[in-house]
This record gives structure tokens, sequence and C-alpha cells, in this order.
């Protein structure tokens, strides 16, 4: 029996040097390409204008002594940085003194607004009736502008016809508290405000956090006898490390920029204490016109933001791999 050699001629690059022809997908890929960047356009768009742009510029002005009532703009380095480490500078001790108020205000308020909403978000977890409902009334806060709390809480608060005195002296308590005009009220009222009016969202995230562990490693412990408390240490705050790192970060962020709160329920009194980073900064930008300082004001506080993000950050996922 003879063998028929079937013999396969081999394919030959294209003569005369040419590139190999490009698979029929390309044409296709590109088009997705192209419909990616179109959605995101408008993004982008806005991103540049709003951010880039103007955070640039802001550099720039840092960088000038630049006033909207000057013509040309001089370049003077990093003299408005210095002038704000300067001790002795009058835009140096109020800056700082507004700042070291931010960081009181972050200290205070961060555990509150961490500790409070996954407390609220663990009861929310359980199987209980009109859950919805509860989710709802905590969250409801959230959606109202910092001016309406401003409004409806200047008048809970207000020293002489606030309805919270006259709820105190009711029931036999002081009637006469400065919430708004005295330390260390001001800060209750102020923390106090801010924990009711932003905990719906770390709520939210949390509770969202809890439906993702495995319901599993639950039995699992309640068999090996675990209780509440232990299945809590055990179980729920290592599947929540990578939400508690998210929620404490952006927490603290919101935080440092507090402005409407105090701007409306204390005017940053009694004097400057609780005047927060932001409004100084404002103060100095828009009412004082001292543009060139309050941008450099402003990058100091971006850098030490950052460095506590990276911070946080770290340490989290240490305990994470130390965890693992």
């Amino acid at each position: 029996m003879t063998e028929t050699a079937t013999l396969v001629a081999p394919q030959r690059s294209s003569a005369g040097g040419r590139h190999p022809r490009r698979p029929a997908g390309s044409a296709s890929s590109r088009r997705k390409t192209l419909t990616a960047y179109l959605f995101l356009a408008p993004f982008l768009v806005l991103f540049l204008t709003f951010v880039a742009g103007p955070g640039i510029f802001g550099i720039w002005m840092s960088l000038t002594n630049w006033s909207p009532f000057r013509d040309v703009q001089e370049f003077v380095g990093f003299q408005n940085y210095i002038d704000l480490f300067t001790p002795g500078n009058v835009l140096s001790s109020d800056f700082w003194k507004s700042m070291s108020v931010t960081g009181i205000f972050i200290v205070i308020s961060v555990p509150f607004l961490v500790v409070i909403p996954l407390l609220v978000a663990i009861l929310l977890n359980q199987r209980i009736r009109a859950a919805t409902t509860f989710r709802t009334i905590f969250f409801a806060p959230y959606v109202l502008g910092v001016a309406v709390i401003g409004v409806i809480w200047g008048y809970i608060f207000d020293t002489q016809s606030g309805i919270l005195n006259h709820l105190l002296g009711v029931i036999g308590l002081p009637s006469d508290i400065p919430w708004t005009v005295d330390v260390p009220w001001v800060w209750v009222s102020i923390v106090g405000v801010t924990v009711w009016w932003t905990m719906g969202l770390n709520t939210i995230i949390f509770l969202a956090g809890l439906k993702g562990i495995n319901g599993d490693l639950y039995e699992a412990a309640a068999l090996d006898g675990a209780g509440a408390m232990r299945k809590f240490s055990s179980v729920t705050l290592p599947g929540l490390r990578p939400v508690m790192t998210f929620i404490t970060t952006t927490t603290i962020l919101a935080s440092a920029n507090m402005f409407g709160q105090s701007y409306l329920l204390t005017k940053g009194g009694p004097g400057t204490e609780t005047r927060t980073v932001i409004m100084y900064i404002a103060d100095q930008g828009l009412s004082q016109n001292n543009m060139a300082p309050a941008a450099a004001m402003s990058y100091i506080l971006f850098l030490a933001l950052a460095i506590v993000s990276v911070i946080n950050f770290r340490l989290q996922r240490e305990r994470v791999e130390k965890a693992s």
C-alpha cells in the first residue's frame, strides 16, 4: 500500500517586506475604545475644567503675589509658603490656629462617625421588622443641604428661644446652656449635628460590607462556642477591614473640609475657637483678597491630608498582612 504524503506549502510572509495583515477584530477594538472615550469625554471635560485646570492655576498663584487688583503678577517663588512657617507672621499664627481647630474637630468627630454607624449597621443587619424604613430614617438627613441643617439646628440650639433648652427646662435640667456661644458646648453642638447629619452614609456603606461577609464564618464560630463579642472581633471586624479603611479615610477628609456647620451655627466663635482652616482660607482669599497666601494654605492642607491618607492605608495594609 502506497502512502500519499500531503505536502503543505509553508506560508510566506507578505512579499516585499510588507507587514502581515492585521486581525479583522482590530477595527472593532478601535471602535470600542473610541466609544469608551466618548462616554468618558463629559467627565474628562468637567475634570479638566473644574479640577485639573484650577489646581494648576492655584499652584501658579501660590508662587506669585497674585491679586485681582494688580495688572502684573510677580513671581515670588516659595515666599508665601515660607511666610506661613515663619513664627510671628500674622497669617502664620492665624493659619495654624485654624489648622489646630480643624484637627480638634477631626479627633472628636471621626471616632463617632465610625463607631456609631458601625453599631447601627450591625443592628440593621439583623432580621428586624421594617428594616428598610429604619435605613431610610437614618439616611434621610444626609440628603439635606448644609444650609438647611444650619437653619434647623440654629433654631434648636438658640440660647434664648431654642426648643432644646426649653425641653431641658421642662424636665428639670439647666435651660440656659450656651450651645453655640461658649466652649465646650460649641463643640458638642457642631460634632453632634455633624454626626446626626452624615452618619447615614457610613451606615449604608457598613451595611453593604456586612452583607459581603460569608455567613458560614459565623456558623463556624458558633460551632466553636464563640459568643457575640467573639464573633464581632474575630469575624465581623476582619471582614470589614477594607470597608473600615475606606470609611475612616473619607471621613477624615470630609471632617478636614468642614465649613458649613461652623459657619452657620457658631460663625467661627466664640472668638476663633471654631474657625476651621477652610473658613480661614475662604476669608483670606475671598474677603481679604489675599489670594496667593490662601492658595498656599490650600496646598499645605492638601499635603497634610495626603500624608494622613497614605499613613492610614499603610497601617491598615500592615494589619491585614499580619492577620493573614
